[in-house]
């Protein structure tokens, strides 16, 4: 039995050896893949070419050229093609979509982020953001807004103009985010995670949290399906700007969706998405959405849904050109059973569907001299998508004649609009760029707008037409200059000139008493982002 016993002890002393022996090896490969993982060198290569399903969970097209990170990063950033460090692992989304405004990323941003890989593991890490400062100054009528969008600028003659314009700061764009990616089975799963403090008003000094972006994507570059609260395939920043606004004709809405990708052909890509719906609607008595109503309209709100938005979206890429088509179909209905609408109780639908189109093409297909400059448009129609555009129609994806006088047929009308955008950006050296813009935008209303009251909410952002034009001077320190195209670094400082215009439906006759039936801003800003 002694004998026993002491081989029962010499096998678990031998088991107690092989178990530090294999700790020893595994501390050793992951020391050898931590050396391999991050070189002498931080530069990173060209972030491959993506295109956008809408913001940031959207794909973008991305034509900069990565730089090196801050100098006080201490963890250094994985290549564009992690496939390196762990077998089949997609390359990670860009961090911010290209030309984003209202609570997206202004400045295009170039940087891969922190990352690192979890060692003993096939996922890796990735923490990305910035930090901004802006500023601003009105010239016309006062607009305590730090992202004012066109359809709300103060009109002639009104107190907000009387007062004449002032002057602001903010910091609460500034973003912070987190993604994930792990090599499984089916291809890559991504997650990300992402929030800045742009949540709460826009003059408060008390900057909110909000939530921007909670989604999980999995499958190949072939195909993949997202699922999450994520930008929509709508989206489009189309240009470059120094604000945080949501511009003229530019649209960034996040909802939840499902969506999936699939890569067509070389350089062509395909999404389909359902996303949620919220009719929005505007009557006499005020714009309703799903969840609002107009102050002293109490209870539930007429705004209803049946079916999820319906969107899809082809995007073509190839040395520096890019080009994308967009569509939706919507179902916008109003019914007043249970609410304070009724009587009359009624249900009305109407179907909403939009087209848009957007390019930017390479000027050097032209000519080398010019560089790496650009040319970039878009133009769009459509009936019954206004929450698409935030800065052109918010609360009118259609109209009703519900509640006004001797009114005895109710109908919900869908509201068309159209508008285009043309825009250039300059490189006058790698580190120097401007953007020139112009935008115009139409809605065409029916004629009984004209009976909603004067001076209400209803009448005076009822805008017929809008216009703006942009002009901004850039300075990126950092910017290098690589091939055909800009890396434009971890930090931006830009100079703005914003002017917008907008003209009421029914012009005087419709804004009186209050003001004129027509707004005109003139703002400049100036700006510094520095990201991680």
């Amino acid at each position: 039995m002694e004998e026993l016993l002491q081989r029962v002890d010499a096998l678990q002393r031998r088991a107690t050896d092989g178990d530090k022996l294999i700790n020893a090896l595994q501390r050793r490969v992951d020391e050898l893949e931590t050396r391999e993982k991050h070189p002498k060198s931080p530069a990173t290569a060209a972030r491959r070419e993506t295109a956008p399903s809408g913001a940031e969970g959207k794909r973008v097209a991305t034509y900069g050229v990565p730089t090196q990170p801050p100098l006080n990063t201490t963890v250094a950033a994985l290549p564009p093609t992690p496939g390196a460090a762990i077998l089949g692992l997609r390359a990670p989304e860009p961090m911010g979509s290209q030309y984003d405004g209202e609570g997206q990323d202004a400045l295009r941003s170039d940087l891969p982020g922190l990352s690192l890989r979890i060692p003993g593991s096939q996922s890796e890490v990735r923490f990305y953001g910035f930090a901004n400062l802006h500023g601003y100054h009105d010239f016309n009528g006062r607009n305590q807004s730090d992202a004012p969008t066109v359809q709300t600028i103060p009109l002639s003659g009104s107190p907000a103009a009387m007062q004449g314009g002032d002057t602001g700061l903010s910091a609460r764009f500034s973003r912070i985010g987190m993604d994930t990616r792990t090599a499984i089975l089916w291809g890559t799963l991504e997650t990300r995670f992402e929030g800045d403090f742009g949540g709460g008003a826009a003059a408060s000094p008390n900057a909110v949290f909000r939530l921007r972006q909670a989604w999980g994507e999995l499958g190949s570059e072939q195909f993949r399906v997202l699922v999450g609260w994520a930008n929509s395939l709508w989206n489009e920043g189309v240009y470059e700007t120094v604000n945080f606004s949501t511009n003229l004709n530019q649209s960034f809405v996040r909802q939840p969706q499902v969506r999936a990708t699939a890569t067509l052909a070389p350089g062509l890509t395909g999404h389909v998405s359902l996303e949620m719906p919220d009719t929005q609607y505007t009557s006499v008595a005020g714009v309703f959405t799903q969840i609002s109503t107009p102050a002293g309209f109490g209870g539930l709100s007429p705004a209803f849904t049946s079916v999820p938005d319906l969107l899809g979206r082809l995007e073509y890429r190839y040395d520096g050109l890019g080009l994308d088509l967009r569509g939706l179909l919507r179902d916008l209905t109003i019914r007043t059973a249970g609410t304070a609408a009724a009587p009359p109780v009624l249900t009305r639908d109407s179907v909403g569907w939009g087209v848009a189109g957007s390019g930017r093409f390479p000027m050097r297909w032209l000519s080398a001299a010019f560089g790496p400059d650009e040319l970039v448009g878009m133009a769009y129609y459509g009936q019954g998508i206004g929450r698409y555009f935030g800065a052109n129609t918010f609360g009118q994806d259609a109209l009703s004649n519900i509640g006004l006088p001797g009114v005895v047929d109710v109908g919900l009308d869908a509201l068309p609009t159209y508008g285009a955008s043309a825009g250039y950006r300059r490189f006058w050296t790698p580190q120097w760029r401007s953007n020139f813009v112009y935008s115009y935008a139409r809605q065409q209303y029916p004629s009984y707008a004209l009976f909603f009251v004067p001076g209400s909410a209803s009448a005076t952002l009822l805008n017929n037409t809008m216009q703006q034009g942009i002009v901004n001077l850039i300075w990126s320190p950092f910017a290098e200059l690589r091939g055909n195209t800009v890396g434009t670094g971890w930090l931006d400082v830009g100079l703005e000139y914003v002017f917008s215009h907008r003209d009421v439906f029914g012009g005087t006759a419709a804004t009186a008493p209050v003001s004129a039936g027509s707004g005109t801003a003139n703002r400049v800003l100036g700006s510094v982002t520095a990201r991680f």
